[in-house]
């Protein structure tokens, strides 16, 4: 069985972006969400950026951001990808996609069957589709909630375009993941945290270690 690809979401420090190159990651997640407690700063990403290992595609995760911080960020962090993590429309997403020429995620929320409906209309204007979990009420960010959904509800299903699962993965709980789904990639960040917002070097080992084993 093909092995998804990584990515290690809530990426702050050089270390951390080190590591997860070392240990086979495909994306590196640049979170530019002011809200999240994994948020950096243009600044801060034009210095990350410098130092990405070889083969290690970053990813900037945006949510409804306008076109003044899309172009402060893209402007000083080249980013590989865009993912939208908001109530970003079709349009809005053909739009970003059509300015700045980069593959775009799209992230979903998921709690029960009918919200994959959501990706339809989404389709022709995507690269990838993110399923996430729902964000808990009263959550302050719409991602990195460490929250699974039933991932029975994705059991059997195919989507033309790649997918990534995200959503309360852990080093733990990914076998079981895999054992009903099989993702294109995989996206972690709260499940290899310390604390909220810090990165865990030997949980991001773990993390690999679970995918490749």
């Amino acid at each position: 069985m093909r092995k998804p690809e990584v990515k290690i979401c809530g990426i702050k420090t050089p270390e951390i972006l080190s590591i997860a190159g070392l240990c086979g990651a495909r994306y590196a997640g640049f979170v530019f969400v002011p809200e999240s407690p994994r948020f950096i700063n243009p600044e801060q990403a034009r210095v990350l950026a410098r130092q990405v290992p070889a083969g290690l595609r970053v990813v900037g995760l945006f949510s409804n951001a306008d076109d003044e911080i899309l172009e402060r960020t893209l402007s000083a962090a080249p980013l590989d990808m865009i993912q939208l993590h908001g109530s970003e429309s079709p349009s809005r997403v053909a739009e970003i996609k059509s300015r700045y020429h980069l593959p775009v995620m799209k992230s979903f929320g998921i709690s029960v069957s009918g919200d994959i409906d959501a990706i339809y209309p989404y389709l022709s204007v995507i690269d990838w589709i993110v399923f996430d979990a729902k964000a808990p009420e009263g959550a302050s960010a719409s991602g990195g909630n460490g929250v699974a959904f039933d991932w029975n509800i994705l059991k059997g299903k195919s989507f033309p375009k790649p997918w990534m699962l995200s959503g309360g993965l852990t080093p733990d709980t990914l076998s079981g993941a895999l054992s009903i789904l099989s993702p294109d990639a995989v996206d972690v960040s709260s499940g290899v945290e310390s604390r909220k917002g810090i990165k865990d070097e030997a949980k991001i080992r773990q993390f690999l270690t679970a995918v490749n084993g």
